[in-house]
């Protein structure tokens, strides 16, 4: 029986066409609320897959042989390598692929059906985890990056959009010069081998990656997978996936930052061996100012540095470098100590000779021990021994104002051996110094680079 149910609305009578309603005995309709369809429980798609009639908990074929769920990576970035907190942080697409037939339906064409995140709450998924991670999050902007596609036939593919960082163990002992390789670990939490399989799906060809990817320190070397297993004493043998990476560090950054102002300072400290040594307040701040500075280069590149117990090639490198600076303020030193030295001896020499020997200006004389022909009636008895058997040999050592030589002064008596240079140390440190840093630099690169 067909029933028109009156509705005001807006002051006007409409007539609401209800089909099929009950009659009482006395031949009053009964009015029901229609059911709202949009509420109900069950949709079209789980009454396809018919979810309510099979227990998800358990995974698929349970009681037979392990379910084999095979997986391939895309990558999408690589974001960060971190040497003071050994770890790395990716972007990746996951994927796995495996067939439960609880999820089978009929179809003529074959064609598969999506889902999103909503489904896969309600179905078996595998329990993925990253073995040595530290932090990871599925993006869920704008909404969770999940995807749930379904064939006909009970294959599954499920893709998440997922960030983790995860530890890298480095070895830093060749740092800058180095080359790392990284892991990123897969592995069932709950599964074993006995239930769950997990294998690469394509071998190596399983791994994508974006050719746009690029770090500013380091060149992305090599991609390449593996599969082990990883064996737990408390719950048994599991299958672990493993994405190995390659990275070499570009090095032109710390020839840059490190190198060159370690070896420029290095340099820098070999001028004052052109310097007076008696020109104390020019030395002695250019050894210090170089001193300084490499220590502050040498704190600066440990700052962003973990604590190893090892000697790293850049530690090498700068302390070598520190020590040959330290070197040139220890032999400013030595020079000036040796100078004060030779000048009191000379005094106390000048102070015992009867006379200036002929030269002419005897207030620029610089007397040392050295030694030259005299006639021994010259100097009389000084510095010999009482028989006489032995005569004096006397060396004066004359600054001249315009240059350096070497001469004979004739007296009346004999001769005197006369020439003018710098200090011995300082003649031979300009060569001993470049040559020895040049050796170093020449072992140090051959072995490292």
């Amino acid at each position: 029986m067909d029933v028109y149910e009156p509705i005001d609305a807006n002051n006007q009578t409409l007539f609401v066409r209800v089909y099929d309603l009950p009659v009482s005995g006395s031949g009053i309709p009964i009015f029901r609320r229609s059911p709202d369809m949009t509420k109900s429980p069950m949709t079209k798609s789980e009454q396809l897959l018919r979810i309510d009639d099979h227990d998800f908990t358990m995974r698929p074929a349970f009681g037979g042989p392990p379910i084999p769920v095979g997986v391939d990576v895309q990558v999408e970035s690589l974001d960060t390598i971190s040497e003071a907190d050994m770890d790395f942080t990716m972007t990746l697409y996951l994927r796995h692929y495996w067939k439960d037939e609880r999820l089978s339906f009929p179809s003529t064409n074959n064609q598969s059906m999506t889902f999103d995140s909503r489904l896969v709450k309600k179905i078996w998924v595998p329990d993925m985890f990253f073995v040595h991670s530290k932090r990871s999050f599925i993006h869920d902007t704008t909404t969770d990056n999940l995807m749930l596609r379904v064939y006909p036939d009970g294959n599954v593919l499920y893709s998440l959009r997922v960030t983790v960082t995860a530890m890298c163990n480095m070895d830093l002992s060749r740092f800058p010069l180095d080359t790392q390789m990284c892991s990123l670990e897969i592995e069932s939490y709950a599964y074993t081998d006995d239930d769950l399989m997990l294998y690469w799906k394509k071998g190596n060809e399983s791994l994508n990656t974006d050719d746009k990817i690029s770090l500013s320190q380091f060149l992305i070397q090599k991609f390449h997978t593996t599969t082990k297993l990883a064996f737990y004493s408390s719950t048994g043998w599991y299958n672990r996936l493993y994405i190995h990476f390659t990275l070499r560090r570009h090095v032109f950054f710390f020839l840059l930052q490190t190198y060159f102002p370690a070896t420029l300072m290095v340099m820098l400290s070999w001028v004052s061996f052109w310097i007076d040594r008696r020109a104390v307040p020019a030395r002695v701040p250019l050894g210090i100012t170089t001193v300084l500075t490499m220590s502050t280069i040498i704190t600066g590149v440990n700052a962003s540095m973990p604590r190893v117990s090892y000697i790293k090639a850049v530690d090498i490198y700068l302390w070598v470098s520190f020590v040959f600076v330290f070197l040139s303020v220890i032999e400013y030193a030595a020079v000036n100590y040796l100078t004060t030295v030779q000048e009191r001896r000379e005094r106390k020499l000048r102070n015992q000779l009867p006379c200036t020997c002929g030269i002419a200006n005897p207030e620029d004389m610089m007397m040392t021990t050295c030694y030259s022909d005299m006639d021994p009636s010259a100097a009389g008895t000084y510095g010999m021994p009482e028989n006489g058997a032995r005569q004096e040999r006397i060396l004066a050592q004359l600054t001249l104002a315009d240059s350096q030589r070497t001469s004979r002064v004739k007296t009346s008596r004999g001769y005197v051996n006369v020439w003018i240079d710098t200090h011995a140390i300082d003649k031979y440190s300009r060569v001993i110094f470049p040559a020895a840093y040049t050796l170093f630099n020449i072992i140090y690169w051959s072995i490292y680079s």
